[in-house]
């Protein structure tokens, strides 16, 4: 089971090899949408590539409530449990 740390560090790699943004910008607090400019395509590809790389399940009714970094982070960390 992966860590937070380990978490946050896999989802900024998915997110740069998704989008081109530097893993530093990837920070818990950040909101997907309004800060780092993700829209719903990118978003599904983030969620089927952490689904794979961290062997969970995220529901399609659930994305809508992974506003933020940190929320993806929890959800993941919490679905691994």
């Amino acid at each position: 089971m992966a860590s937070k740390e380990e978490i946050l560090s896999g989802l900024a790699e998915i997110v740069n090899e998704e989008t081109g943004l530097e893993t530093a910008e990837i920070q818990t607090e950040k909101s997907f949408t309004e800060d780092l400019d993700i829209d719903s395509i990118s978003m599904m590809t983030i969620v089927v590539n952490a689904e794979e790389r961290f062997d969970v399940k995220i529901p399609d009714e659930e994305v809508k409530n992974l506003k933020t970094v940190g929320d993806a982070v929890d959800y993941i960390s919490n679905a691994q449990a």
